[in-house]
């Protein structure tokens, strides 16, 4: 069983498809109703195939862990495949791979989500086990220990021994300072060890409800069905208050800052620009624009970035980015690239922005077009895809977009102009940043 706790994010190529023009109203063809207990319940037929996926996402991630309890919530997410009133300890991956299925889960800053992807005849097993684990979850002291301590191991493993992922998170320290997208997802080793397990029921009973969460069923089935089925396993569970939601501060200081890191387990230079940026939540009618200046720029090996300083200069080995808008607080905007060996440090920073300048002059209308088709043709993968259909959807509902908004992203971003798009390169370069900076151990000396 494989458990993430990083944010969860589509490469930006195939989160954008989402955006594609498309002559259809709808991109999903969305259905969407509440059971009484308030359970918000999102239905995308795919008939292609007998097979569905089921996707309970609860609104609840490692932001709303109590101050100095970082980690509780990755911890529960392990905990909730232990077992149940009903369900033995430790059986509840097997009991779906013996019926053709896979299950996962993953935990991130805003949100937790469980999954399964199984032939649509296993679904009311799917959706018996997942609904009876939002109520009846049962931790034993042994399996409380078991897992605090893989969770643990795994923090070490994962963040404290990979260079690139404490990089990343140390990069982040200092874009986010204060507000709580600056602790890690995976609390730090010493927040782990303290979590009690009252910690962890609390948040259970705290997040853990009906009305705080999203069911996404997406593949072979109708929305008769789906409501039927889910009043049937979804219906009886009890709402409950799920008290005060997070606190995201408004950021108003405005900073440049730089960060250099010198780790023995580094292969290679690496630059990471992160910049503060818009979100849904934010200001969500820059979110398109930024979106395709992300993918004009660098997304791939045919965007202006990687063409320019990979294959042209050959002064990087790679090159991208991406741009983050899904989000209950604020945004990021994010430039990384692996410079070649030989190049300085302030030399290849000067060839990026200079890069940058001369493809914003360069952009026009026709080459915004080129990319919307590019979001077009990923758009027929992710529409046939019920896993990505399922996971797209349900991350953009759990933190704020409603089914309408998701099914009309492809107006919003075919709505956008060149003219837009170099608006918000202007005012994305000049916001708050981080220049980061990550060098193998010789690179220090």
């Amino acid at each position: 069983m494989k458990f993430s706790f990083a944010k969860i994010c589509l490469p930006i190529g195939l989160v954008l498809i989402c955006f594609a023009s498309n002559v259809q109203a709808k991109l999903f063809g969305i259905s969407e109703f509440e059971l009484d207990n308030g359970l918000q319940v999102l239905v995308i037929p795919n008939h292609k195939a007998p097979i569905i996926k089921h996707m309970v996402w609860y609104k609840c991630g490692s932001v709303d862990e109590p101050k100095g309890k970082g980690g509780t919530a990755h911890l529960l997410e392990h905990l909730m495949f232990r077992g149940t009133k009903k369900v033995k300890d430790g059986v509840f991956n097997d009991v779906i791979n013996q019926n053709g299925g896979e299950s996962n889960a993953f935990t991130s800053l805003d949100y937790t989500a469980y999954h399964q992807f199984l032939d649509i005849s296993r679904l009311e097993l799917a959706m018996y086990l997942e609904a009876d684990r939002m109520q009846n979850l049962k931790i034993t002291p042994q399996a409380f220990e078991k897992e605090q301590n893989i969770v643990f191991q795994e923090r070490k493993q994962v963040v404290d021994n990979n260079p690139l992922s404490y990089f990343g998170e140390s990069v982040r320290k200092v874009l986010w300072q204060e507000h709580p997208y600056g602790l890690p997802v995976s609390g730090s080793p010493d927040e782990i060890k303290t979590i009690s397990q009252d910690d962890v029921e609390a948040f259970y009973k705290k997040c853990y409800a009906p009305n705080n969460a999203i069911l996404v069923l997406a593949g072979d089935i109708d929305v008769n069905t789906a409501q039927k089925l889910a009043n049937k396993y979804y219906g009886s569970v009890k709402n409950r208050d799920i008290g005060k939601k997070a606190d995201f501060p408004l950021l108003t200081r405005e900073f440049e800052a730089n960060l250099q890191m010198t780790l023995p387990a580094a292969q290679s230079k690496r630059l990471m620009q992160v910049f503060l940026a818009p979100s849904v939540n934010v200001d969500a009618n820059k979110i398109y624009a930024l979106s395709v200046l992300a993918n004009y720029l660098g997304e791939g090996e045919t965007s202006a970035l990687y063409k320019d300083l990979v294959l042209k200069q050959k002064i990087a080995l790679d090159v991208s980015v991406s741009f983050d808008y899904a989000n209950r607080s604020y945004g990021t905007f994010v430039i990384s690239a692996v410079p070649v060996e030989g190049i300085t440090q302030t030399e290849f920073e000067k060839a990026l922005k200079l890069s940058i300048q001369q493809d914003l002059k360069q952009l026009s209308a026709q080459k915004i077009d080129l990319v919307k088709q590019k979001m077009l043709a990923g758009l027929v993968y992710l529409k046939d895809n019920p896993s990505e259909a399922a996971y797209l959807v349900g991350m953009m509902a759990s933190v704020g977009f409603d089914a309408k908004d998701i099914d009309g992203l492809d107006e919003k971003i075919e709505a956008v102009s060149a003219k837009e798009v170099l608006s918000a390169a202007k005012e994305i370069l000049q916001a708050t940043s981080v220049t980061g900076w990550l060098l193998p151990q010789e690179e220090g000396k």
